[in-house]
């Protein structure tokens, strides 16, 4: 009989998430690369990822960034002021997030595309020397996120957007 996982033991894993902002007041979102049991439909979500040790939150914005989509033409725009978290359902404990972790901690930030859309790869991102993570890209509006990204971190984009929104809102105002 497998052993039972105690998520309260579980930690979380510390992350970034970035919204990337175009002149338009639309978000980036990538399409995950198709994973077994994701319906197509929650494939969408923002660039996010890990924290390396003694990295700096803001640094790992710009790498993961990077890293994902080949982008590194931004201005910040803003900093979410506390961490956002979700945890990871019941049938993923112990599988997902290399089963360490019960969910993911994460510190997002808005940051404004400055360049030219040539400069987004997500097909061979980091100028090549990165795994794909997403298979395609769009601009979308904010408020769709929620209802694109996997059920379990709809709370959390929903939270996400409440906070950035007027922060582009303004952005979009200058």
């Amino acid at each position: 009989m497998p052993k039972a996982i105690d998520r309260e033991r579980m930690p979380y894993r510390f992350c970034v998430g970035i919204c990337l902002i175009n002149d338009a007041g639309q978000v980036f979102a990538g399409r995950r690369k198709p994973k077994a049991g994701v319906p197509q439909a929650f494939e969408w979500q923002f660039p996010q990822g890990g924290i390396d040790k003694g990295e700096d939150a803001l640094a790992a914005a710009k790498r993961e960034l990077f890293e994902e989509t080949n982008i590194s033409s931004i201005d910040l725009i803003y900093e979410v002021p506390k961490w956002l978290s979700y945890d990871l359902p019941e049938e993923l404990l112990g599988k997902a997030l290399k089963g360490k972790y019960r969910g993911q901690q994460q510190r997002w930030y808005v940051f404004k595309f400055t360049g030219d859309e040539s400069e987004i790869n997500v097909t061979q991102p980091a100028n090549g020397e990165h795994p794909a993570e997403f298979s395609e890209w769009a601009w979308r509006d904010i408020e769709d996120m929620p209802d694109l990204i996997v059920p379990f971190k709809k709370a959390l984009y929903e939270e996400l957007v409440a906070l950035v929104q007027p922060q582009i809102e303004a952005e979009q105002q200058k």
